[in-house]
C-alpha cells in the first residue's frame, strides 16, 4: 500500500485532470494526499487507494454507488456533469465529510475512463505492445502468444477476455515499470468500439484472426466488420507488423494502406515462408508440427487451433524470438479455462448407481458460426472407442442471420459421427429442426437451459452413457451450459488431464 505520496499514484492530478478534461472538485486536504493505485468501475471490487469509475449504463447508473466507493477507501472518482449539477450539495457533502477523496468532474465518464487509460499507457515509451482481435479465436490465440512471448519479455497481458470498451482500459492500468511487452485483446459489440480502444492502447503489433459473422447482428454485414477490425491497425508504425490470415477472403482488404510489414500466416504458407511444417492432426490430443525442424505438439485440439497458433507464431518472428523459444512457448500452455478444455472424467453414478469413464470437450464460453462449424467439424473426425454426444447450445448477437445459422449448423451436426444430437436455446429449434430434416433419428430438444431442463437431459445422459464415450457441449456464455458438466462430472474423483 503506499503511503498517499504523489510519487506511488498511477497519474498526478495535473495528468489525470488534464487527460480526462475534468475539474477537480475537492478542499485542500483532500487535494494533499491525492494517490490512486488501482482504476475500478465497480463498487464491490474497490480496495484503498481506487479511482473509481461510476458508469451509466442501460439498467444501472454507478453514481448511486459512490457512498459505497469511498467507504471502501477510494481517494478519487469520476462524476458525470449532469449528474453533479444536479446533486451539487449531495456531493460538497460528501467531500466534506471524507477527507480522502477528489471528485474530477467530466462530459462522459467512459470516455473519461479511456482518456485516462490513454494517457496512462503513453507513459511507457518503451513497451512493445501488442493486440489480437478477430470474429473467433481471440482469447485462444492471446494465450497462445502470451505463453510464447513470456519466454523473451517480462509480459502483462489481458486477464480472461477483458476486451471491451471498459474491460481494455481497466486492463492496461495493470501495466508497470518492470513490464517489457503488454498483449492486449480486443472485442466488440457495436461499431467503432475497435476504433476507441485501439486508440487507448496503440498497439504497434496486432493479429486478426479472421473476418467472421460474430457480430453481424450488430454491424449488418462482414465488410462492416472488416472494417471495424481493421482499426486494430490504424497505429501499426514503419517498425511495428500486422498479422493476417492468408485465406481469409478480406485478407486484401485488411492489408491495403497499413504503414508497418504485413506478414501473412496459415496452413497453405510454405515452410521456407514460415519456418513451420504441419506433420499431423492427433485429434483429441491436438496437433503435432515443426518450428524450423524443432517438433513440437500444441496441446489444444481442432484445426482451427492450430491455425491460430500460427498467427502467434508469425507475430513471435517478427518479435525475433527463437524457435527454441517459440517451442517451449507452445509447449508450457494449457488450455484456457472452459474453452475447448478436454478431460477425461468419471460420471456421477447413474440410475442404475454405476458411474462410467468418459471424455468430455467443454467449450461454453462462445460460439459463434464459424467456431461452433469448425468444433461440430473436428468432434466429428475424432476417433473415440464409444459414441459421441454432442450438446449444441444458442450463439448470441446474430441478428437476422440467426435463423440460417443455427439451421446449418444443425444439418452440419446431422451428417456428423454423433450418436444423438442435443439441441437447446429458442434459436437452436431451427438447429433441431433442420437435423430431423436432414434425416438424423436421435435428436432431442429442450428450448432453454433453466435448471429443471437440464436437470432431464443430463439424468437421461448419464443412463445412455458408456465407458468410453465423448460428450461435446458448446454454446454462447449466457446458455450458460457449463451447468452440464457441473452434473455430470463426479468431482471426488480425480480428474486425470
Amino acid at each position: 500500500m503506499g503511503m498517499g505520496n504523489q510519487k506511488e499514484s498511477l497519474l498526478t492530478i495535473e495528468e489525470l485532470s488534464g487527460a480526462v478534461h475534468g475539474t477537480v472538485c475537492g478542499f485542500a486536504e483532500n487535494l494533499k494526499n491525492f494517490c490512486f493505485t488501482s482504476v475500478a468501475t465497480d463498487s464491490r471490487v474497490v480496495v484503498p487507494e481506487t479511482l473509481f469509475i461510476p458508469l451509466i449504463g442501460e439498467f444501472q447508473d454507478g453514481h448511486k454507488y459512490i457512498p459505497q466507493a469511498i467507504e471502501k477507501g477510494a481517494t478519487v472518482c469520476f462524476l458525470t456533469l449532469s449528474v453533479y449539477e444536479e446533486n451539487c450539495k449531495f456531493y460538497m457533502n460528501l467531500l466534506s465529510e471524507n477527507h480522502q477523496i477528489v471528485f474530477i468532474v467530466v462530459e462522459n465518464n467512459l470516455k473519461a475512463l479511456q482518456d485516462a487509460a490513454r494517457c496512462y499507457v503513453n507513459k511507457f515509451k518503451n513497451l512493445v505492445k501488442v493486440s489480437v482481435t478477430g470474429s473467433s479465436g481471440k482469447t485462444t490465440t492471446k494465450e497462445i502468444c502470451a505463453s510464447i512471448l513470456r519466454q523473451k519479455y517480462n509480459l502483462i497481458a489481458t486477464v480472461g477476455n477483458f476486451n471491451s470498451e471498459t474491460g481494455l482500459p481497466l486492463s492496461v492500468f495493470n501495466i508497470r515499470a518492470e513490464h517489457e511487452c503488454g498483449l492486449f485483446e480486443m472485442g466488440m459489440n457495436r461499431e467503432n468500439e475497435i476504433g476507441e480502444i485501439a486508440r487507448v492502447f496503440k498497439p504497434n503489433y496486432a493479429i486478426i484472426t479472421n473476418i467472421g459473422t460474430a457480430h453481424i447482428g450488430i454491424l449488418g454485414s462482414r465488410e462492416n466488420i472488416a472494417k471495424e477490425k481493421k482499426k486494430i491497425f490504424s497505429y501499426v508504425k514503419e517498425n511495428g507488423a500486422a498479422i493476417i490470415p492468408q485465406n481469409d477472403d478480406f485478407k486484401d482488404y485488411l492489408a491495403k494502406g497499413v504503414e508497418g510489414k504485413v506478414v501473412f500466416f496459415g496452413k497453405d504458407i510454405p515452410e521456407s515462408e514460415s519456418g513451420v511444417k504441419f506433420i499431423e492432426d492427433l485429434g483429441i490430443n491436438g496437433t503435432r508440427f515443426s518450428v524450423d525442424g524443432i517438433e513440437t505438439v500444441l496441446k489444444i485440439p481442432g484445426s482451427y487451433n492450430y491455425q491460430n497458433a500460427l498467427g502467434a507464431i508469425a507475430l513471435a518472428k517478427v518479435l525475433g524470438l527463437t524457435s527454441e523459444q517459440i517451442v517451449k512457448g507452445i509447449e508450457e500452455l494449457k488450455a484456457p479455462e472452459g474453452r475447448s478444455n478436454i478431460r477425461e472424467v468419471n460420471t456421477v453414478k447413474n440410475s442404475s448407481g454405476v458411474s462410467k469413464k468418459i471424455t468430455i470437450l467443454e467449450d461454453c464460453y462462445n460460439a459463434n458460426p464459424d467456431s461452433m462449424e469448425s468444433a461440430v467439424d473436428m468432434c466429428s473426425k475424432l476417433s473415440v472407442e464409444g459414441n459421441k454426444y454432442f450438446i449444441l447450445g444458442d450463439m448470441f448477437e446474430l441478428g437476422a442471420e440467426s435463423v440460417e445459422a443455427h439451421s446449418k449448423i444443425g444439418a452440419l451436426a446431422a451428417v456428423s459421427t454423433a450418436k444423438e444430437l442435443i439441441f437447446i436455446g429458442r434459436d437452436m429449434e431451427n438447429g433441431a429442426n433442420s437435423a430431423k430434416l436432414a434425416g438424423k433419428h436421435h435428436v432431442t430438444y429442450y428450448e432453454n437451459s433453466q435448471d429443471e431442463n437440464l436437470d432431464k437431459l443430463t439424468a437421461s445422459l448419464l443412463d445412455k452413457l458408456n465407458d468410453g464415450d465423448f460428450v461435446f457441449v458448446k454454446a454462447s456464455h449466457g446458455m450458460h451450459l457449463e451447468k452440464i458438466i457441473e452434473k455430470i462430472v463426479d468431482k471426488e474423483q480425480v480428474e486425470k488431464n
